[in-house]
């Protein structure tokens, strides 16, 4: 999916759409990227002379990926975070970088989707977590 295509089933538009590109792969998996340009909004003054990627910025980041898991039931709802768990930050994502997702369905109790994910930057893990997901009726 590009991100014309992510914006059919995530609600989320700039500049707070965080992944440029995200697919479903056979294994079951969701797979997204962001590149990092530089220019971003939430780099600004975080930290000036050496931006990093605000760690809550990866979770938002991994979040939106992993909402492709959940494509076929965003359709007239709106994912929302319900819950985020044994989150690590392992590395830094600086501008140039691309961030890769790769996230889980663990298990769901409607209206409740636990998903796990992690981030990697050139084959280094930078975030991983946890997160429990709710679908609330659009509008």
């Amino acid at each position: 999916m590009n991100r014309n295509e992510i914006k059919s089933i995530l609600p989320h538009r700039e500049p707070m759409l965080l992944i440029d590109e995200a697919e479903l792969g056979e294994d079951g998996k969701a797979r997204g990227r962001y590149t990092v340009r530089g220019d971003e909004w939430f780099l600004m003054g975080h930290f000036p002379g050496y931006p990093v990627v605000p760690g809550v910025i990866q979770c938002e980041m991994m979040a939106q990926a992993c909402c492709v898991l959940l494509a076929d039931m965003l359709p007239g709802g709106r994912p929302l975070f319900a819950g985020m768990d044994k989150v690590r930050f392992r590395g830094q994502v600086l501008p140039g970088d691309t961030i890769e997702f790769v996230c889980g369905l663990e298990k769901r109790k409607h209206p409740f989707y636990f998903l796990s994910g992690a981030g990697y930057v050139k084959g280094r893990l930078c975030v991983s977590g946890e997160m429990t997901v709710t679908l609330q009726p659009a509008g």
